[in-house]
C-alpha cells in the first residue's frame, strides 16, 4: 500500500452540490453533515484525508473544491443565491450543479491517478455521473449512496450496470434495491457524535415526539391518527409534537396544508423545525417515544439514533431498515398492515407498552452500535481492505 508516512492517503469526494457552506446550513441533507464528520473522523483515527466539494465548506480536513466563479457570475446577473435560483429555476440550477459535479469528480480521479491516494470514496447522492468514469481511474474507487437504490429513475436504470464496482451499504435493507449480484465490501451503519445528544435526567415523559421532513412518505398522517386513538380512552392524554420542516410553499406538495394543519389543536402540536442539536436533544430527550411511521424503504433513518442517543425509546413501521435499529431493546416495532385502522391501532398500542423500555438501555444500544467512532473505524477497515488486495 502506497502512503505517505505510512498514513492512509483518503480522497473523500462529495458531488452533490449542497455541500457548500452557503447551501448546507440552509437545506436539511444529513449525507452533508455525515460526510463532514466521516471526513474529520477519519482523519482523527490516522487517516491523511482529503475532502472534494462542489464548494467549500466549514471543516479541519484539507477540502479541494470546483471553480464556482462562473456559477456564482450567474446568481449575480440574476440577483439571486443558490436557494433562489433553486427554487424559481430549478432546471437551470441543476445543469449548473452538474457541471460543477464533473469538475471535482475530474478532479479527485487525476489526482488519485498522480498517486496522490490510496483510495477514492464517493460518497452522498449525485454520484451516477461518477460510476462510468470511475473505471479509468488506477486507484481503487468505493461507492456510497444514501437512498434507496431504485428511488430514482435516473439511479434505478443506471446503478446496476455498474453493480461489479465496489459498494457499502448503508443497511442490509437497502441492498434489497440493487442486483443481487452486487459487489458489497461492507455494511456500515450511521453514527453521530456521543457528546451532541445527552439524555434527559428528568424526562417530561408527557408527548410522542415526531422529528423529520413532513411529507406524505414519513407517514406523520399516522402518528396523528394514532395519537388520538390513543386519547379516546386513555386517563391521561398525550401530545404529539412535530419537528421538521414543511412544504408549504411548494406548488406540487400539499401534504402539510390538507393532511395536517387541519389536525393541529392542543393535543396535536407544530414546534417547527429544530436544528440546533442541542435543541433538538432536549426535544427528543424529553419525549416518551419517538414515533418513525415511514411508509417507504428507509434505507437507514438518523432521527432514531439521534433518539436513542437522547435516551428516547423508539416505535418505527416495519419498512425499509427500521427492523435494522429498532430492537426489544430499545423500543417497539410494528407491523405495517394493508389496513391503516390497524396499524394505527397498533401503533396506539405501543404508545403504552412503551413504558417497559429502559431509557438507560436505549443510550447503551446506541454507544454500543451507532457512535461516529464505531462508523469511521468500519469504513478505515474497508478501505485497507481495499488498497491491500
Amino acid at each position: 500500500m502506497k502512503t505517505t508516512k505510512n498514513r492512509l492517503r483518503v480522497a473523500l469526494v462529495v458531488p452533490h452540490i449542497f455541500i457548500h457552506r452557503d447551501i448546507l446550513p440552509r437545506v436539511i441533507f444529513s449525507p452533508g453533515e455525515l460526510a463532514i464528520q466521516l471526513a474529520e473522523g477519519i482523519a482523527l483515527q490516522g487517516a491523511e484525508v482529503t475532502l472534494f466539494s462542489p464548494g467549500p465548506v466549514n471543516t479541519g480536513v484539507k477540502n479541494i473544491t470546483a471553480d464556482l466563479t462562473l456559477f456564482d457570475q450567474e446568481l449575480s446577473g440574476r440577483g439571486d443565491d443558490y436557494i433562489a435560483l433553486l427554487k424559481k429555476h430549478p432546471s437551470t440550477f441543476v445543469a449548473l450543479s452538474r457541471q460543477v459535479q464533473s469538475e471535482i469528480l475530474a478532479t479527485a480521479f487525476a489526482a488519485a491517478n498522480n498517486d496522490e491516494f490510496d483510495i477514492v470514496h464517493v460518497y452522498t447522492n449525485e454520484e451516477d455521473l461518477a460510476l462510468p468514469f470511475s473505471q479509468l481511474c488506477r486507484t481503487p474507487v468505493v461507492f456510497t449512496h444514501h437512498d434507496p437504490f431504485n428511488f430514482l429513475v435516473k439511479y434505478k436504470n443506471n446503478f446496476p450496470k455498474y453493480a461489479h464496482l465496489n459498494w457499502i451499504s448503508l443497511s442490509y435493507e437497502q441492498r434489497t434495491s440493487m442486483p443481487p449480484n452486487t459487489h458489497w465490501v461492507g455494511n456500515i451503519y450511521h453514527g453521530i457524535n456521543p457528546s451532541a445528544y445527552t439524555p434527559v435526567q428528568q424526562p417530561h415523559n408527557d408527548y410522542i415526539a415526531f422529528l423529520g421532513r413532513i411529507i406524505q412518505p414519513k407517514g406523520l398522517h399516522l402518528a396523528i391518527k394514532a395519537v388520538k386513538h390513543y386519547n379516546k380512552t386513555a386517563k391521561e392524554p398525550i401530545k404529539l409534537k412535530i419537528a421538521g420542516k414543511h412544504y408549504a410553499d411548494s406548488s406540487n406538495d400539499d401534504y402539510w396544508q390538507k393532511n395536517i394543519t387541519p389536525e393541529l389543536n392542543e393535543y396535536i402540536e407544530y414546534v417547527g423545525f429544530i436544528r440546533d442539536e442541542t435543541e433538538k436533544s432536549k426535544f427528543l430527550g424529553n419525549a416518551r417515544a419517538l414515533m418513525v411511521p415511514s411508509l417507504f424503504a428507509e434505507p437507514f433513518g438518523m432521527v432514531m439514533i439521534e433518539s436513542l442517543a437522547s435516551g428516547t425509546p423508539l416505535i418505527g413501521l416495519s419498512s425499509g431498515a427500521i427492523p435494522e435499529i429498532i430492537t426489544k431493546r430499545n423500543g417497539v416495532i410494528v407491523h405495517q398492515d394493508a389496513d391503516e385502522d390497524k396499524t394505527v391501532q397498533q401503533l396506539s398500542k405501543a404508545m403504552t407498552t412503551i413504558a417497559n423500555i429502559e431509557r438507560s438501555a436505549c443510550r447503551t444500544d446506541f454507544e454500543e452500535r451507532f457512535t461516529i467512532q464505531r462508523m469511521c473505524a468500519e469504513h478505515i477497515k474497508v478501505y485497507t481492505q481495499l488498497t491491500t488486495k
